[in-house]
């Protein structure tokens, strides 16, 4: 995918672009700061556990597939934002897949979490693979599934006691989009 530029709303310039095995380092420090902002991602924090070279070798399978896609957002030199997006590995399953996207706190509410989900689903449309995209959400977080919504995603079903934090169990809701 080529780098976008695009202005936000406050003024911001974010450049949307694939991520590069040059790229890794930055992801590590990166995936660590967020796993410490928020608790709606699957993990937590030292919890992803992947090395420098294992960081690599994973950017270089998206960069290789024609059906996944690992986008990182950018304002100036500072990694802001990331959508990975991975398609099935079986012939009938290889047109589908889910995303995950994260945005630095400081940027939550600037646009950057719609700039990359508009980068995919255009990256989507132009491919001659992906006819479904889906996500899972957890159901108590409202902004992120009204984004969803407004992309045209639409709730699909809900899996209870998805994800356990602490003696606390949460529930995700699968939501879709046709492309």
């Amino acid at each position: 995918m080529n780098t976008r530029r695009r202005v936000l709303p406050d003024g911001t310039v974010l450049l949307v672009r694939s991520g590069i095995a040059d790229d890794a380092p930055d992801i590590l420090e990166y995936v660590d700061a967020i796993s410490r902002e928020t608790n709606f991602l699957s993990f937590g924090p030292d919890e992803f556990g992947y090395t420098l070279l294992q960081e690599r070798a994973i950017i270089r399978e998206y960069e290789a597939a024609d059906n996944r896609l690992l986008l990182v957002g950018k304002v100036g030199d500072a990694l802001v934002a990331m959508l990975t997006f991975g398609g099935g590995p079986r012939p009938r399953n290889r047109h589908t897949g889910e995303f995950g996207i994260s945005v630095r706190r400081a940027y939550w509410g600037r646009g950057i979490a719609s700039a990359l989900i508009d980068s995919l689903l255009d990256w989507a449309r132009a491919s001659a693979v992906i006819t479904k995209i889906n996500l899972r959400v957890r159901t108590d977080n409202a902004r992120a599934i009204a984004l969803y919504e407004r992309k045209g995603f639409i709730i699909e079903g809900t899996i209870s006691r998805d994800i356990r934090i602490g003696d606390r169990y949460h529930h995700h809701h699968v939501m879709g989009l046709e492309i």
